[in-house]
């Protein structure tokens, strides 16, 4: 079993909702878990297993590829930050149109009730307004990307 067969099985795992996933042949085994809830799917699994061959030095790398998805330090140096959230489902913009500039920068301090963005649903331009006073530390959303509802725009410093 090579890298890219164990990527394609790393996928396969995470698109099919199976919480656990066993492997095992005569010289390796494999087993891959998921942060989903558990969910019982019939024959998959097995179907998958018979077409992968076995190859003892690929288990290692198995950790690897999954280490990078769990780190998350910067999450503690956010805890002092206050987070704006988008109201509602719809696309992400920094200004009014490319041409004009942008509502709001890394480093700009926002009053309470300033727009600072505006998001796009249904063909209608919707200003969103800050709810907190602060100074933006980060932007969250890249422009012109769609958002979900409660999804963080801004990282806001309160001062």
């Amino acid at each position: 079993m090579d890298i890219k067969q164990i990527q394609e099985l790393i996928k396969f795992v995470s698109k099919s909702g199976v919480n656990e996933v066993s492997i095992e042949q005569k010289e390796f085994k494999i087993t891959i878990k998921t942060n989903q809830p558990a969910t019982y799917v019939t024959g998959a699994p097995a179907q998958a297993a018979p077409q992968l061959q076995a190859a003892p030095a690929v288990v290692a790398p198995v950790a690897n590829v999954a280490e990078p998805i769990v780190a998350a330090p910067a999450k503690e140096d956010s805890s002092s930050y206050l987070t704006i959230k988008s109201p509602m489902i719809g696309t992400f913009y920094r200004s009014s149109s490319p041409d004009k500039p942008l509502f709001v920068n890394v480093g700009d301090e926002v009053k309470a009730g300033q727009v600072v963005c505006i998001i796009e649903a249904m063909k209608l331009f919707n200003e969103i307004e800050s709810e907190i006073s602060g100074r933006i530390v980060k932007i969250l959303v890249d422009d012109a990307s769609p958002v979900e509802y409660d999804q963080p725009l801004f990282l806001v410093e309160p001062i």
